[in-house]
């Protein structure tokens, strides 16, 4: 996990890319071209640091890009595009499969056989999208790692979103070394959790959904719920102490991390907040849920070599 490395990946995504914004992805997957790496690459093609597709899909953007797993950085710039609307699976399968197409004509590419991690803002079990969370209705029932497979004839590993951002940051951001218990909450418009107990998640945690004095905690102490009501950073510090002391009593982690976009004045709240556990920001930021979605795919014991 790269605590002195990781602080510029923020950056690293291209806002637009002309082919993949403007043009309507009228295509099946099946249709779409994929660039093969040239032999002179092809020796590194296996190697656990090459890189790894991951994407992540959100209700407003979908990002990409080719992880190193052995360090949890982007290997050049990544992807963004705009997610399509309706954001049903047939438009989001041809949107990532040009992404792909993309990812795939660099040279750090793997071959196109290789599995990719797909993060979605659903609970994902075991396959199957159980949640949807700013996608399509239409997603839930859905066995998304069968479906996403066949369309892009290769394998592919779904998990969810705060899951993805949160492995990543516990093996390669601010958590990297812990192996004991790690909390990572994502405070944005909700509260996304992610837990991972000896650098393996335990999945599909809605810790935001937990009540806390009457109220569903990311109705309270979300970084949308300061802003709408308005509140002083000593009064979002008090609810946001109450609800950390409570899930510190649930889970008696060794770490706790904060992200979002709120993370980035973490010097406002942090300072005041009183656990027993630390608490520090985030240091993937954007590239978190990228990075976790391929990184998924690796069991620890995997990359403890590595990393």
């Amino acid at each position: 996990m790269h605590a002195t490395k990781g602080g510029g990946n923020e950056a690293r995504f291209e806002e637009s890319i002309d082919h993949l914004q403007n043009r309507v992805l009228t295509k099946k997957v099946r249709e779409v071209p994929t660039t093969r790496r040239g032999a002179s690459s092809s020796s590194n093609t296996t190697a656990l640091g090459a890189g790894y597709v991951g994407l992540d899909i959100g209700g407003t953007g979908i990002k990409g890009g080719l992880v190193d797993v052995s360090s949890g950085e982007l290997l050049g710039s990544g992807l963004q595009v705009p997610t399509p609307v309706p954001a049903t699976p047939g438009s989001i399968i041809n949107t990532i499969a040009e992404m792909i197409r993309h990812l795939e004509s660099s040279p750090s590419a793997p071959p196109p056989s290789t599995p990719i991690g797909v993060a979605l803002p659903a609970i994902v079990q075991r396959g199957l999208v159980r949640s949807a969370a700013n996608i399509d209705p239409s997603w839930i029932g859905l066995d998304v790692e069968r479906f996403m497979s066949e369309r892009l004839d290769r394998p592919v590993k779904a998990i969810n979103d705060a899951d993805a951002a949160g492995l990543a940051e516990a093996r390669y951001g601010a958590g990297r070394g812990n192996s004991g218990t790690v909390l990572v909450i994502t405070l944005g418009t909700g509260i996304g959790s992610a837990l991972i107990v000896g650098q393996e998640l335990v999945p599909n945690l809605e810790l935001g959904h937990l009540e806390i004095d009457g109220f569903k905690a990311e109705s309270r102490a979300s970084a949308v719920a300061r802003e709408r009501e308005d509140l002083s950073w000593p009064d979002y510090s008090e609810r946001l102490q109450r609800y950390l002391a409570h899930l510190e009593f649930l889970v008696s982690p060794d770490l706790i991390i904060v992200g979002g976009g709120i993370s980035a004045r973490s010097e406002d709240f942090v300072p005041r907040l009183n656990l027993r556990t630390p608490v520090v920001p985030a240091r993937l930021r954007n590239t978190a849920g990228t990075v976790g979605a391929a990184a998924q795919m690796f069991p620890a014991g995997t990359l403890t070599a590595l990393l």
